[in-house]
């Protein structure tokens, strides 16, 4: 698809380099149009910063999806990342219904939480609502704490390819044919992503770099779905994304100041370069 439309569904976090500050101009430089649905506007991100501040946007998406359907807008893919609450879920199971294209795609990163923690705000019924959206999409892209919470797994620091294995056949069984699973470690200085697709697996790892990042998780999922929609399988587009993430991190380890993200935007000539033509 030379130049597909791609509506990614999202937070604004103002501050801290996450989110749709990361989706847009990513999703932009893999050359997509990019259009946005913003789900909640966060002063900064919900890591190490205190008192930011958060405001819903469940009210707006009704009408933005009326004018858009007035306007016969669709779009070639959609994109989720955070969402802000429970209901939104289900309004963008409605923009499911509504605005994708004909052989449109849907890419669902269930981002909700991370080592072996929900994120502030959610709750079971939001892991409950996220496990119907999955079953929608044509790809998921969840971490390993995600995947278990999905599936009813209790979380494991330390796992083999077995436990790896029986999370995706769990995937598999609630209706997630093709997944992306992040940050899987089998030993202590590699970690990697696995591609399942309809049953098949492969793993693609790379070196693990010293420090964690917030933004990571959202930076390796909007290189993903833009590489992905160049005509890229999924494997090529999990390789090219985890290869640029690490190529951010690489960027601003050295800098102890700035510890609230990735300085994403000093590799995007990598991730260009690695695109092609």
């Amino acid at each position: 698809m030379a130049y597909p439309r791609i509506l990614t569904i999202q937070d604004i976090s103002c501050v801290g380099q996450c989110s749709l500050t990361v989706a847009l101009p990513i999703l932009s430089a893999c050359g997509a149009e990019t259009c946005v649905l913003p789900s909640a506007v966060l002063s900064t991100h919900t890591g190490g910063f205190r008192g930011f501040t958060f405001r819903d946007l469940t009210g707006d998406i009704p009408a933005i999806r009326a004018h858009w359907e007035k306007e016969r807008i669709t779009f070639d893919a959609i994109y989720t990342g955070y969402l802000g609450s429970t209901r939104q879920i289900g309004y963008v199971a409605d923009i499911f219904d509504t605005m994708l294209a004909e052989n449109g795609r849907i890419a669902v990163d269930p981002a909700m939480a991370d080592n072996g923690r929900l994120y502030v705000g959610f709750d079971d019924d939001y892991v409950a609502g996220m496990r119907t959206l999955c079953a929608r999409a044509d790809v998921i892209l969840p971490n390993l704490t995600e995947a278990c919470l999905l599936t009813d797994t209790p979380y494991r620091e330390t796992y083999d390819e077995a436990f790896v294995s029986a999370l995706l056949e769990k995937l598999a069984a609630q209706g997630a044919e093709r997944v992306a699973l992040t940050g899987v470690s089998y030993t202590p200085d590699e970690t990697g992503v696995v591609i399942c697709e309809k049953g098949a697996t492969r793993y693609y790892r790379h070196r693990r770099l010293p420090r964690i990042f917030h933004g990571t998780g959202d930076i390796y999922s909007s290189a993903f779905v833009g590489a992905w929609m160049r005509g890229n399988d999924l494997y090529d587009a999990a390789r090219i994304a985890a290869d640029y993430t690490a190529a951010c991190i690489a960027c601003t380890q050295d800098d102890a100041a700035h510890w609230y993200g990735v300085k994403f935007e000093t590799a995007l000539p990598k991730l260009i370069r690695a695109l092609g033509d």
